[in-house]
């Protein structure tokens, strides 16, 4: 089958305790919904190792690995100023994070698979020397890096519409004029973090190859359609050779922790249309991230509605 889904009892532990808003049991109100929609017939099931330190090196700081080891071994206290709990095991599961994206690149160059899912992935806050956001290690980070190393590829288109700006990538990839960041999300002087002003469209060498699209709260489908016909022209311009989206499903009406109100018809238009332009420009190239997401219910929809037309594109 061209779409191989990672799940694993590894990845399904990625997430933090005593209420936090991103709990342990998101992997399964997702599996959930797809099996019972018969979508668990239409993948190939996948899972990966962790990926090993010298893979995470390639985009965080040695400092900041060894300090999410020790972390990892005391299992209390915080990575960041407060959203990110450490816990017993979070480095190993982290690098499960990071494996199940690596492990995916690997099968995509390999003509194995044409498009991979991670639901549990697209921890798209994690700066280069630090968490952010309930996100230990930036998978998307490390994916990007590991692509043009490991795999040849100049020019990676990422998109992003989670509902929260993706600064780890945006800001850690801000100069860099081969990696193409598009980033749909609720205006930041509004939501976390702040960022991801329509004027920010990169630095020096790689001005113009970053594209912010923010959106007022209580934007629907109407409002995120109507940006997303700018966002895919300027994908589409920039004929990358793999594409990577993070599909949020925090720009949902009713999650807890932001004001949009999109549908999970909009997640479905973006893959639908993302799967065309991979096709067109990346020999079909495409992988997903789950990304945030504060609603099960919410979450299981949307990401089985990306889930969908990954398997069915047509």
């Amino acid at each position: 089958m061209s779409t191989h889904l990672f799940l694993s009892p590894q990845l399904g532990r990625y997430g933090f305790p005593e209420g936090h808003p991103l709990s342990v049991d998101r992997q399964g109100a997702f599996w959930r919904r797809a099996r019972a929609t018969g979508l668990d017939r239409k993948v190939t099931l996948a899972e990966s190792p962790a990926a090993p330190r010298e893979a995470i090196l390639r985009f965080h700081t040695a400092e900041y690995i060894d300090r999410v080891v020790a972390a990892s071994r005391q299992g209390s206290g915080y990575l960041d100023y407060g959203d990110t709990p450490a816990f017993p095991g979070c480095y190993e599961i982290a690098a499960h994070v990071v494996g199940a994206a690596l492990e995916g690149a690997r099968r995509i160059m390999a003509g194995d698979a044409r498009r991979t899912f991670q639901p549990i992935g697209g921890l798209h806050h994690a700066r280069r020397g630090g968490a952010a956001g309930f996100c230990v290690f930036n998978d998307p980070g490390v994916l990007i890096e590991a692509l043009r190393a490991e795999h040849g590829l100049r020019r990676v288109a990422y998109v992003d519409i989670d509902v929260h700006h993706g600064d780890g990538v945006f800001y850690e990839f801000e100069h860099d004029p081969d990696v193409v960041c598009v980033d749909i999300h609720e205006d930041g002087q509004f939501l976390y973090p702040g960022t991801g002003s329509v004027h920010e469209t990169g630095c020096g060498a790689a001005e113009g190859t970053k594209l912010n699209l923010p959106l007022a709260p209580g934007s629907g489908d109407r409002e995120f359609l109507r940006a997303w016909e700018k966002a895919e022209g300027f994908v589409d311009r920039a004929r990358p050779e793999l594409v990577i989206l993070q599909c949020g499903a925090d720009g949902l009406a009713g999650d807890p922790l932001a004001d949009l109100r999109l549908t999970a018809a909009a997640h479905a238009h973006v893959a639908r249309r993302l799967v065309a332009l991979a096709e067109r420009h990346a020999r079909g190239r495409l992988m997903a991230f789950g990304g945030g997401g504060y609603s099960l219910e919410n979450l299981s929809a949307a990401w089985c509605a990306v889930l969908e037309v990954l398997v069915e594109p047509r």
